[in-house]
């Protein structure tokens, strides 16, 4: 790792603890940033504890109850959620926002359920576009809390907005069962996350900051074990919540979309045209951990090298721009993948000798190195290859977010 600059509570009473791929060549200038879905005015407030970048779904339904199971990273008072409607294409009307512990299942810990108002309101319609973030709830979430987010939607139509591959498995319902502790009316499951793409929280400490982790499969956790939180922005989330740590960021928000660019739009918008959405915004983000750039090299579209340098040096000008802190993270190697030739090889050798020797970043974190094979340095060592050559098994997810040295993310500018 090199660079400029570096960059709870006790839980008592838990049962009363409320709360917790192909695309047009890319030119070798990065693409402006343009304006995409869901951009949002004023931050909410506190720390970010979890995220998921969100994308196009399927059509919403009318008259449908979501039950979402998350993971928190840090601990906090003060609990508020974002709910997106950044993909819809007219307004949308939730009238009945809950959240609690999880028990099991779509069951709830007992005591644990609270509605959320948004501006005083139990009733929120968000325009098509837009975002909107739930009035703070007292009362304290715990680090590490499996926190289940109910929403109802009594008229929705038309796209829907969330992240497709939340590896959690979460509850649908017909009608609105959100003040319900139990699971009885949840009768369905879902593998995606429903318009719900952020939660926040007021840590004790007020030093306290957050990283948010923007990439691609390898960060969506792609092929970790499903249900278990095993993706490594999970891995870092664990790391970072003891004081041995040495740093006082302890937010985590994974922003990784299966398939996504750097530079070209596709499995969601490209990571230059969702920068200030899925990380920037996020309240309490003091650093991004920017680890994308491989499908751009496997995807054949003439990328080079020059091409990929050009969309990083755009996004650290416009994190530097924000007040906030970019760790670049080296492109990890793909050997023996369907796609992967000398060509994009050869490039991918290119872009990490510039992100390992660049002064624009505020640190490096190897992954390339954490990752390949000392016997052939253009292939995975072999234990932490799921099998298809460029993504990890659980074991390799650990490996990345060891890779991270905690105190390049408490970075101040």
């Amino acid at each position: 790792m090199n660079g400029r600059s570096r960059c709870v509570c006790r839980v008592a009473a838990v049962l009363l603890l409320f709360l917790a791929c192909g695309s047009a060549p890319a030119r070798a200038t990065a693409p402006p940033a343009r304006p995409v879905p869901g951009v949002p005015g004023p931050a909410g407030s506190g720390v970010v504890t979890w995220a998921a970048s969100a994308d196009r779904l399927d059509d919403g339904g009318a008259d449908r109850g979501y039950r979402l199971v998350v993971r928190t990273s840090v601990g906090g008072t003060d609990l508020r959620v974002r709910l997106s409607n950044a993909f819809g294409d007219r307004p949308l009307t939730f009238d009945g926002v809950h959240a609690g512990l999880r028990a099991r299942g779509a069951a709830l810990r007992p005591g644990s359920n609270r509605p959320l108002t948004f501006a005083g309101s139990r009733r929120v319609t968000v325009p098509a576009g837009a975002l909107v973030w739930s009035d703070p709830v007292p009362g304290n979430v715990p680090a590490g809390a499996e926190l289940a987010v109910s929403l109802h939607t009594p008229d929705a139509a038309g796209p829907a907005t969330g992240h497709g591959m939340a590896l959690q498995t979460s509850y649908l319902a017909h009608g609105d069962h959100g003040a319900a502790q139990g699971a009885a009316g949840w009768r369905h499951t879902t593998g995606s996350w429903w318009y719900l793409d952020a939660v926040s929280v007021r840590p004790a400490d007020p030093a306290t900051g957050a990283v948010a982790a923007l990439g691609d499969s390898l960060t969506d956790g792609w092929q970790s074990s499903a249900g278990l939180d095993r993706r490594w922005p999970d891995y870092l989330a664990r790391r970072l919540t003891g004081a041995a740590a040495g740093t006082t960021v302890r937010g985590v928000a994974d922003a990784g979309i299966s398939g996504n660019k750097v530079l070209a739009d596709g499995s969601g918008p490209s990571a230059l045209h969702r920068l200030d959405r899925d990380a920037l915004s996020l309240p309490g983000v003091r650093t991004v951990l920017l680890f994308e750039g491989v499908n751009d090299l496997k995807a054949h579209t003439g990328v080079t090298a020059a091409d990929l340098i050009a969309g990083y040096r755009g996004l650290a000008r416009r994190v530097h721009a924000a007040g906030k802190c970019l760790v670049v993270a080296t492109v990890t190697p793909f050997k023996s993948w369907p796609e992967w030739d000398p060509a994009a090889e050869a490039v991918r050798r290119e872009v990490n000798r510039f992100l390992r020797t660049d002064r624009e970043f505020d640190a490096v974190a190897d992954f390339d190195r954490a990752l390949r094979s000392p016997h052939d340095p253009e292939r995975l060592r072999s234990h932490l290859d799921n099998g298809d050559h460029l993504h990890l098994d659980d074991q390799g997810m650990r490996t990345l977010a060891d890779a991270v040295p905690s105190h390049s993310l408490d970075c101040h500018r």
